[in-house]
Formats: C-alpha cells, sequence, structure tokens
C-alpha cells in the first residue's frame, strides 16, 4: 500500500479531570507525557498534524523543544465542538490535504498504542475498504461508542445515544481509524450534531451500507484512553507490563511481575529480578544479575553474575561482573565498581573507582577516589574529601589493609600493599609497603571512672 499518509492526532483536550495545570496531552507519565508516546507510535509512519487548542502554546512547545526531528505541523482548534469538528477544522486548516491518499486519525491520550497496531490498521485498509475503525471487546463497555455490524457496514452509537438494547453489545470503539483520504473528506462536513452531546462525531463517517470495516482486536490494552488520574496510573502500569511480558519470554525471571518496575528493555538472560524493584528505561542488566527487593537502578550498567540485595540504591554508575552491592548500600553517580568487589550494608559510594575484588564490607563513605585491586577497607572507613570549599581525590593502591574506622584526609596517595591500622587519620602520604598508625596516646587512670559516670536517682 502506499505510504502516503496523513497522521492526524487530536490533541486539544483541556484534561479537566486530570486536575492538572498543563493541557491533557501533556500530562506526565514516566518521565515524559502523554503525547510522546503516541509521536513514537506513528513516527516515520507519515506527516504528522496536531490538532491543538486547550493551552495550544505549551502543545507546540514541547513538540518543538522534544521532538524536533518529527515533521509536526499545528492546526488550530479554536471551540472543541467534538471529533468530527476536529477533523473538519483539520481539512480547514490544510490545503495540502488531498495530496495524502490515506488520513488516520488517533487521540494524544492513548499512549499505549504502538507501531504494530498502526501497521495492522494499514494492512487492513490496503485489502480495499474506505476505512477502517480500530475495535475491541469490553466485558463492562459503560462510556464507550458501540459498534452496530450490518451485513456490510457498521455504524458506531455513542454512549448517551444508545438504546437499554445496544448498550449490552461488547465490541466497542477505540478512538482509531483510518480512511482513504477522498472518502473522509466527502463525507466529513455531511455529518451534524443532533446528539444528546451536541457535537460532531466522527463516528457518524462510519455508515451500514459504506464500504467500511471494523477490525477486532483481540488485546484491548493497547487501546486504553486516559481521563483521569486512575487511568494515568493504570497507563504507567501498562506500559511496565508489557516490557516485562517481554522479558519474561526472553528468559528473564520476574518473580512478582505484579509488584515489580522494569522500563529498559536490556536485561539479561538468567537474571533474577524480586520484588518492587526499580529499573529505568536507561539502564542495561547483564545475564545471571540477582537484584533483591526494594532495589533502583537508574542509568547505569550492571554487568554479568553482579548482585544488588535488598534495598540497594544504583545511579549513574557501573557495577562489574560478579560484584556484590549492599544490602542497604548506595552508588551515587560516577561510580565504577570492579569485577568481583563487594560493597556491604550502609557503603556509599560517590564519584569513586574501586578495583576488582576489593572489599568495603560496611558503614563506609568513598567518595572521589580511586581504589585498587584486592583491597580491604573495615568498617566505619571515610575519605574526608571536601575542605570546605573543593573536593580532592584519595588514591590507595593494590593489595592495601585499611583498619576499621580510618579516615584518608584528602588529597592524599597511600601506595600498594599498604597497611593502616585501625583508628588513624591519615593526612600525609604513604609509599608502597609503608605501615602507618595514626592515634591519640591512650590514658588509663585506675578508679576515675566514678567522676564521670552519672547514676540516676533510685526512688
Amino acid at each position: 500500500m502506499s505510504n502516503n499518509i496523513a497522521v492526524v492526532i487530536l490533541a486539544a483536550g483541556k484534561g479537566t479531570r486530570l486536575k492538572m495545570d498543563v493541557p491533557k496531552p501533556l500530562a506526565p507519565l514516566h518521565k515524559r507525557v502523554l503525547l510522546d508516546y503516541v509521536l513514537d507510535s506513528v513516527d516515520g509512519l507519515g506527516d504528522i498534524y496536531l490538532i491543538t487548542g486547550h493551552q495550544n502554546d505549551l502543545v507546540e512547545s514541547h513538540v518543538n523543544q522534544n521532538r524536533p526531528e518529527l515533521p509536526a505541523k499545528f492546526i488550530l482548534q479554536k471551540e472543541q465542538l467534538g471529533t468530527g469538528h476536529a477533523v473538519r477544522t483539520y481539512f480547514e486548516g490544510n490545503p495540502d490535504s488531498e495530496k495524502y491518499d490515506y488520513t488516520l486519525v488517533m487521540c494524544a491520550d492513548t499512549p499505549l498504542i504502538t507501531k504494530d497496531i498502526l501497521e495492522e490498521l494499514k494492512e487492513e485498509i490496503s485489502k480495499g475498504p474506505d476505512a477502517v475503525a480500530a475495535t475491541f471487546e469490553e466485558s463492562t463497555p459503560f462510556g464507550y461508542g458501540r459498534i452496530i455490524r450490518a451485513e456490510h457496514g457498521f455504524t458506531i452509537v455513542e454512549e448517551k445515544d444508545a438504546t437499554d438494547e445496544q448498550r449490552l453489545i461488547k465490541e466497542v470503539n477505540s478512538g482509531l481509524y483510518i480512511f482513504k483520504t477522498s472518502y473522509l473528506k466527502s463525507h466529513i462536513f455531511d455529518i451534524d450534531s443532533n446528539n444528546k452531546a451536541g457535537e460532531f462525531y466522527l463516528t457518524d463517517t462510519f455508515k451500514e451500507d459504506a464500504n467500511v470495516k471494523a477490525h477486532l482486536f483481540a488485546d484491548k490494552s493497547y487501546f486504553m484512553g486516559v481521563n483521569d488520574l486512575y487511568q494515568l496510573a493504570r497507563a504507567e502500569r501498562g506500559l511496565v507490563q508489557r516490557n516485562i511480558r517481554k522479558l519474561l519470554i526472553e528468559g528473564v525471571r520476574v518473580l512478582d511481575p505484579s509488584h515489580t518496575y522494569i522500563y529498559s528493555k536490556n536485561v539479561g538472560i538468567g537474571s533474577v529480578i524480586y520484588p518492587n524493584v526499580h529499573i529505568d528505561e536507561t539502564s542495561t542488566i547483564g545475564k545471571n544479575v540477582t537484584i533483591e527487593p526494594g532495589c533502583f537502578v537508574v542509568n547505569s550498567v550492571i554487568e554479568d553474575g553482579a548482585t544488588l540485595k535488598a534495598n540497594t540504591y544504583v545511579t549513574d554508575s557501573i557495577v562489574g561482573n560478579g560484584a556484590k552491592i549492599g544490602p542497604m548500600a548506595q552508588l551515587r553517580p560516577g561510580s565504577e565498581i570492579g569485577a568481583g568487589a563487594k560493597l556491604g550494608n550502609f557503603v556509599e559510594v560517590k564519584k569513586s573507582k574501586i578495583g576488582e575484588n576489593t572489599s568495603v564490607s560496611h558503614l563506609s563513605y568513598v567518595g572521589d577516589a580511586e581504589i585498587g585491586r584486592e583491597v580491604n577497607i573495615g568498617c566505619g572507613f571515610i575519605t574526608c574529601n571536601y575542605d570546605g570549599a573543593n573536593k580532592h581525590k584519595t588514591i590507595i593502591g593494590d593489595g592495601s589493609f585499611i583498619g576499621s574506622d580510618s579516615q584518608m584526609i584528602a588529597p592524599i596517595t597511600i601506595g600498594k600493599e599498604c597497611y593502616v591500622a585501625s583508628g588513624s587519620t591519615i593526612n600525609q602520604n604513604m609509599n608502597d609497603g609503608a605501615f602507618a598508625i595514626a592515634r591519640g596516646r591512650q590514658t588509663t587512670k585506675d578508679g576515675m571512672a566514678r567522676r564521670f559516670i552519672k547514676k540516676k536517682d533510685r526512688k
């Protein structure tokens, strides 16, 4: 079939029930807005025309700033008098409309529609009908237009105008259509607003004696529109569930899909994802990775065989093969954890490189540091990297041992195979193989404790 298609997106809605200060197409949906997902689905399909209305300047600005590569044009619908009126506005505002063989019409509030759905509609109209409406079955169809099939064509009756018998019909209108442009233009100006809503319905262009087709889709989830915050939440869940379903098919174990939030498409086979894990779309998870409950992974790479233990937060970081992080650890931006390294509970790392097989077992802060291979860092370790004005670097060489409750006053360099005794505050560089101890001398006074211990009065 010809690829000469005009894509008309109805984006004039106010979205009153969403109770937001932005027009409906710009309602937020997982770091983006509703309209972004619709634009993704039509990218490359044809020339894009957005019919705008409420706060049209915000809609146009968003598209121009965030999707400048799209061939999108804008036509203002000054009054919102129904879907049919919106399409009339398109024809009146686009003198080039007749150059397109086909016109696809969809709504800006249907973020779950995919390219595959649109390709299927294209395939259907290539078989000869003048228009195709996407339909699905709904067990509780209240609010939807009902599909009234006839011997040749069909009609669509809106909820307000339907009889009690028609309201029993389960096949409903999705709001997604593709027309031969000549058919649409010849009918759109003939429809009237003689209905209970007083609007011009685009659906009135489908007639029982016309060469039109209702194409029934088995999966209704693609067509969910967003009119309120509950539906917005369902749409976000739909995005996640679709991705998780794909990952399960590919060999990723997601133990409880209904309570897991994976937006990334790059999760390796054999990985095990526990409930209440959040992985954003910019992260990559390798093969045979284990991510325990409560973990967040944001714009990061977790390499093969690594483990994130419960309640660990990883942002803008890299975790090497077989490394073990957590529980309750945090990797802040710029952290690179080497293969086989171990970071235990309550360890925080920021803008630091930690070498292979190095261990930072618990209760430590590593900031602006380079720590070599096979280093052992004891409990309570701190890099003192900030002097109140600037950040400074700590370097610790391969094979060193840093005792518990030690502090490094940066900038400082500790050589290879050095030993720092527990409880030391180190502010001078150490050569390879050096030993350092920096403690205040202990003074013990027998019997003096009673002067400092205050006993509670007993009544």
